[in-house]
């Protein structure tokens, strides 16, 4: 018995089909990046939610590469689908603005002209103290400095200050 023994056909041959794991990559890249797209904005973070759907995938598609899988080639194959994918989203938003709208989020106003915008913290499910406590670590001590303040599509808060 050999320990330092490897075969390399084993470790690099296919075990599923290449269509099966195009298919598979890209439903859950597209299932996946609807998913996050209905949550809140700030529950993915400071990441893009095409990011966080990236990241998540690879390191998925990664993991069975390294373990579950015996072939490191369909987990290539599976990480190239989901580079694919999210280089294709990224040309189609650039150039479409149906797509961009699609897939990235619009910054949401929390805050207008001093006056807070309840409805909409309620649909990002920020509370009054943690917007508090974002605007004094800016800052900011009076709604009416505000003119505008809002949650971007990555989940930060922006703020526009009345000029003075």
């Amino acid at each position: 018995m050999n320990i330092l023994a490897i075969d390399f056909v084993e470790i690099f041959k296919l075990e599923t089909s290449i269509a099966e794991l195009v298919i598979r990559g890209s439903f859950f890249y597209i299932a996946l990046l609807f998913l996050l797209r209905i949550l809140p904005r700030r529950t993915g973070g400071e990441l893009e939610m095409m990011d966080l759907v990236f990241i998540l995938l690879i390191t998925e598609a990664a993991a069975h590469s390294l373990g579950d899988y015996k072939s490191v080639t369909d987990g290539i194959i599976v990480i190239l689908t989901m580079m694919s994918w999210s280089y294709l989203m990224n040309v189609l938003s650039f150039h479409f603005s149906f797509f961009e709208k699609l897939i990235k989020a619009r910054a949401l106003p929390i805050v207008k002209d001093g006056k807070l915008l309840r409805k909409n913290m309620r649909r990002e499910y920020l509370t009054v103290d943690e917007l508090w406590e974002h605007l004094h670590q800016e800052g900011i001590d009076d709604l009416s400095e505000i003119k505008i303040a809002r949650v971007e599509g990555d989940g930060k808060i922006s703020v526009v200050l009345n000029e003075k």
